[in-house]
């Protein structure tokens, strides 16, 4: 377990990064052939993914409760996390189009993500008493004094990592 970072800080993630949340909903809980499968094809993609740090994954966190499990991913690019979810060795393409065979739109089990791409200066983030966490774990921990101390100024300053 990461140690505390006692203090305030704020996370600096060098140059664009993408933000990627996806999620289940078991519409359906009784209807397990149904959403199994869903189920256990994501963490066979992040253990890959753990292993292949080549392919842009920069970290990840399961967030949602048990009707609605939920991961966000942390990407280098938009083009690194569209590779992997198309590219034929990768464990993302097969699974999806059984998905799509098996389940398709019938409303058993309902999938979704979003997808932001995020530019320097148009985040803010805060830690405090925290363990390395969120943004603060994929990119840098830095002290929230200064132009860091407010989330306005965090934001809107810019102030690059020194």
């Amino acid at each position: 377990m990461a140690a505390v970072a006692a203090g305030r800080f704020t996370a600096d993630v060098e140059g664009d990064f993408v933000v990627f949340i996806i999620g289940m909903r078991f519409n359906k809980p009784l209807r397990v052939r149904k959403w199994l499968p869903v189920s256990v094809a994501m963490p066979k993609m992040l253990r890959y993914l753990d292993k292949n740090p080549q392919a842009g994954l920069l970290g990840y966190r399961a967030a949602g409760g048990l009707r609605t499990p939920t991961i966000i991913q942390y990407w280098r690019s938009f083009e690194e996390l569209e590779r992997f979810a198309k590219a034929p060795e990768a464990p993302h393409l097969g699974p999806w189009r059984k998905f799509v065979k098996n389940v398709g739109s019938s409303g058993d089990v309902g999938i979704w993500h979003e997808t932001y791409i995020v530019k320097p200066c148009h985040y803010e983030a805060v830690y405090s008493g925290m363990p390395p966490y969120g943004l603060g774990k994929v990119g840098k921990l830095v002290a929230a004094t200064g132009k860091r101390e407010a989330a306005r100024s965090r934001m809107i300053s810019g102030v690059p990592s020194q």
